[in-house]
């Protein structure tokens, strides 16, 4: 056996122990399911965060927490104004079981690119997780309240200074299974977050839950941080906290996110 071909065994065999990992912002179809193995899409990129580096500290948050998951990942650019080419694929859902959002599309207004958007979640059923960000994707767009509705709450600002959030659980996040794990947030306890960006909600859309709070000086009232929703047949969990690395590296954030998770997948 000549060198040439030995290395080209040698590289059909590294490659079949690849465990497939998107990084860019291309994808084929995802791969066949493994038994027992969830098959996660993450849409990240846009403006104003680290999505570098939060790519790695969810998806393997979730992985350590949920267990098996095939990731495929795609990271855009830092623009407010990306059109993420996935979405433009009518099919670009099929295959997944679940999709994590944790995207900065603010100046995004092309309606009918964000409804299809929600189209593919609402024909499919695939839950979905909302971060931080996304909230505030589309939020220049004047009718793209499809996506708000989807997402559970409506947000267009934050508060001017980032600061230590006291986080607290509202009476339904009390008895609810996505808190109901978390010692940190209790029954009377607050989690005090490591640093924080809080986000203004506006409103609270039918089927959504709010599951925590923390209290803005700005608006001098609480605003949501933590929730549940369910729109028309679609789990959608969601959380305005995530601007800062340190917080989504904070054990209690990694918790919520995963029982949020699974709670999604009705796995709770």
């Amino acid at each position: 056996m000549n060198t040439l071909v030995r290395e080209c065994l040698f590289h059909c065999l590294l490659a079949l122990l690849i465990v497939p990992w998107v990084s860019s912002a291309t994808a084929d179809e995802p791969a066949p399911s493994k038994p027992g193995v969830l098959r996660a899409l993450m849409i990240t990129g846009g403006c104003c965060h680290d999505y570098q580096n939060q790519k790695q500290i969810i998806s393997e948050g979730l992985t350590k927490r949920v267990g098996p998951i095939e990731w495929t990942i795609l990271q855009y650019g830092d623009g407010k104004d990306v059109q993420a080419d996935v979405y433009k694929n009518t099919d670009w859902i099929e295959g997944y079981d679940i999709v994590v959002h944790n995207e900065c599309f603010g100046a995004v207004e092309d309606v009918d690119f964000i409804q299809g958007i929600v189209d593919a979640h609402l024909k499919t059923g695939v839950p979905a997780i909302m971060i931080h960000c996304s909230l505030h994707s589309y939020r220049t767009a004047a009718n793209a309240d499809a996506w708000r509705e989807l997402v559970g709450v409506t947000s267009r600002r934050h508060e001017r200074t980032k600061h230590s959030l006291d986080v607290v659980a509202t009476p339904s996040g009390n008895t609810h299974s996505v808190l109901s794990s978390v010692s940190s947030l209790a029954q009377g306890k607050t989690w005090k977050t490591p640093n924080g960006e809080l986000y203004i909600i506006e409103n609270v859309w039918p089927g959504t839950t709010v599951l925590a709070t923390a209290y803005s000086a700005e608006t001098s009232k609480s605003e949501p941080v933590i929730w549940v929703n369910e729109h028309k047949g679609v789990r959608v969990f969601g959380t305005s906290l995530g601007h800062h690395n340190e917080t989504m590296l904070d054990e209690t954030w990694q918790q919520v996110v995963a029982a949020g998770f699974r709670w999604a997948l009705e796995k709770q």
